[in-house]
């Protein structure tokens, strides 16, 4: 069989976190000048929303973090995933390790990340309530999904080892925050810590969940390309969009090939073409996947299990 030989990714590519990230801090720099200067807060709102798109692309390098492909350096790896994760409010090692369902029971009833969706038992009120709190509020409902996972009986992490350090990384995340808000409380930079912290956090959790929406919910497929959406743009903005979420549209190349980095997936984009009746092409934007994800959102489920039970009402 004849393949086609690989091709290193930019360097640019290569560096789309680190870019995310030093934009990120000028667009906080930015908006400290505005917020310093008095004037208007109409000034302040497309700073916020830039902010919360760089947060979300932010939060995908968490993701990275935890198949162990931010950083070379398995030390600074994990370090930027748990710094990352306490101001996600959420433990790195719970992530991964929830995480790791996802992958190895992609869809089905042990996929803990797609709870309610993929339990053909829960009622359709039920899983309605779930989307629209984890799509209204995902700040509090994301941290919620994971610790459900791992405080409920029958958790699937197990490890003794892996939960002592989930409890430390939740105590830690626990300290620093109390150190955050005693020092906003002492200084009086409520109004600063709402606009550069608290608003883009809010919206970046909702864009993210948004974002897996867009990848899982309302797909009933039996294979990584019929249970997955995917976004590939020729646009110069849906690029940069892709390239400032580290390349996530491609989600499906993901799933196939979990240990490639993220600068790697878009040369597998040919990989996505659907090869069978129920997979479909990828979308040619976000805008267009969101109209496919709302038309599920009235009966929200995700996985081939749905074909084979009765629907509860």
């Amino acid at each position: 069989m004849n393949t086609a030989p690989t091709i290193e990714p930019h360097w640019v590519s290569r560096s789309a976190f680190q870019i995310v990230v030093f934009l990120f801090l000028f667009t906080e720099i930015a908006l400290v000048a505005v917020l310093r200067s008095g004037a208007s807060l109409w000034w302040a709102v497309p700073l916020v929303l830039l902010a919360s798109h760089l947060m979300h692309g932010a939060a995908v390098g968490f993701h990275e973090a935890t198949h162990g492909l931010l950083r070379r350096n398995r030390r600074f790896n994990e370090f930027d995933g748990v710094l990352l994760g306490i101001f996600s409010f959420m433990s790195f090692s719970l992530y991964r390790a929830a995480h790791q369902t996802h992958h190895a029971y992609f869809a089905t009833e042990r996929d803990e990340e797609l709870w309610p969706f993929v339990f053909t038992q829960t009622p359709r009120w039920a899983r309605i309530l779930a989307a629209v709190l984890e799509l209204t509020v995902g700040l509090l409902f994301t941290p919620f999904l994971f610790l459900r996972s791992f405080l409920r009986a029958g958790s699937p992490i197990r490890s003794k080892k892996v939960r002592r350090r989930i409890w430390k990384e939740l105590a830690l995340m626990i300290v620093v925050w109390i150190g955050i808000i005693t020092a906003v409380s002492y200084w009086q930079v409520w109004h600063y810590f709402l606009w550069m912290y608290l608003a883009p956090a809010y919206l970046a959790a909702n864009l993210q969940s948004w974002r897996k929406y867009v990848e899982h919910v309302g797909l009933t497929g039996s294979t990584v390309n019929s249970a997955t959406r995917h976004i590939i743009s020729e646009g110069w903005l849906g690029r940069i969009v892709s390239f400032t979420l580290l390349h996530e549209p491609y989600h499906g190349v993901h799933h196939l090939h979990v240990g490639l980095s993220h600068a790697e997936l878009p040369q597998r984009a040919a990989e996505l073409l659907p090869t069978t009746p129920d997979e479909r092409p990828p979308f040619p934007s976000y805008r267009h996947a969101m109209l496919d994800v709302l038309r599920c959102l009235a009966d929200p489920r995700v996985g081939a299990q749905w074909h084979t039970s009765a629907k509860p009402s």
